[in-house]
């Protein structure tokens, strides 16, 4: 739930929270959803760690009426096909392949949003309720509550949004099966000799941001776009506290006759050790490209996922329709 949706977003390092304004705000900020005109729908697919995991996710969104809209969207992050040798060999000691089965480890999370135009002009609210749903193979599972909630401000040339997740903090209750368990302590001797811990709470974060649009000529846009990004625990972001880390992202968005858009981005400012024993600054840069035409969107980003795996760079790529194209 803290990676991100949408190809828009991520070409813009994920500085949506004050400008979005479609089907995603579902997940960004859901005051955007009051914006749409019609209903919404869109789908995602990234591959991480060199194709070894799937990040899927599809939203659909809609106005209620003029003040108020509602939307549904499904994240999937996976790993399938896993290997599980914990019953590789038998009880004769003898390695007996068919006894290697496979398994997927996913991550679910749905979200119900709502969204609202308050009495104040420019103001919007949305508020998200999420069911997060963990599986490992038969070896474990979890169910999960939690409650986001988002404004957004607009007047004639400035947008601002703050967006709160978790503002509850989320809770996962898990259920391990011992007898599985017991396996991988038999296939791993003296380790995971207890059971891990069945209950993970997710701690509440903020993201505040503040957008500009300029037009050039009619036909030329300029979407510019600065967010802080607050966690509540002492982190490597460049700025870090016992009570809060905070570390900005900037996206800019280069439009011509809403039609075609570049875009590139730059956050996740993390302080990083060098080999040498020195602190260094490194930064996440993301580009992307845009295409709209009658109501359909495709949008493409690359993004550098950080230095967390060989594969550093990460292809991500989306489509969004509009209803108006079935009219």
């Amino acid at each position: 739930m803290n990676i991100g949706v949408d190809a828009a977003a991520f070409g813009m390092s994920n500085a949506v929270v004050a400008s979005t304004t479609d089907v995603n705000s579902g997940y960004w900020n859901p005051a955007g959803l009051i914006n749409l005109e019609d209903k919404q729908l869109s789908v995602m697919h990234a591959s991480y760690f060199a194709n070894i995991a799937n990040y899927d996710y599809a939203a659909f969104a809609m106005p209620l009426d003029d003040r108020s809209a509602v939307g549904l969207s499904v994240i999937r992050f996976g790993v399938d096909d896993i290997l599980n040798t914990t019953r590789l060999i038998d009880e004769q000691g003898n390695i007996d392949y068919n006894r290697i089965s496979l398994f997927s480890t996913a991550d679910y999370g749905i979200t119900f949003s709502y969204a609202r135009k308050l009495p104040l002009d420019g103001f919007n609210y949305g508020v998200n309720a999420k069911v997060i749903r963990r599986i490992i193979g038969d070896f474990a599972s979890s169910w999960g509550f939690g409650l986001d909630a988002g404004i957004q401000f607009k007047n004639d040339k400035w947008m601002f949004g703050l967006m709160a997740r978790d503002i509850t903090t989320t809770f996962n209750a898990w259920t391990i099966d011992e007898d599985k368990f017991a396996d991988i302590k038999g296939a791993v001797m003296d380790q995971n000799q207890e059971l891990p811990e069945t209950t993970e709470i997710t701690i509440p974060k903020l993201q505040l941001g503040a957008a500009r649009t300029f037009i050039f000529h009619y036909d030329y846009t300029l979407l510019a776009e600065v967010d802080l990004n607050f966690r509540f625990a002492e982190t490597n972001d460049i700025i870090s506290t016992s009570f809060a880390s905070i570390t900005p992202s900037l996206g800019l968005e280069f439009g011509y006759l809403e039609m075609v858009y570049v875009r590139a981005g730059l956050g996740n400012f993390q302080n990083t050790l060098q080999l040498d024993g020195s602190d260094a600054i490194g930064f996440q840069p993301n580009i992307g490209v845009g295409f709209k035409y009658k109501g359909i969107h495709v949008d493409y980003a690359l993004t550098d996922i950080g230095d967390q795996s060989v594969a550093l760079y990460s292809n991500v790529f989306s489509l969004k329709l509009d209803w108006n194209i079935f009219r």
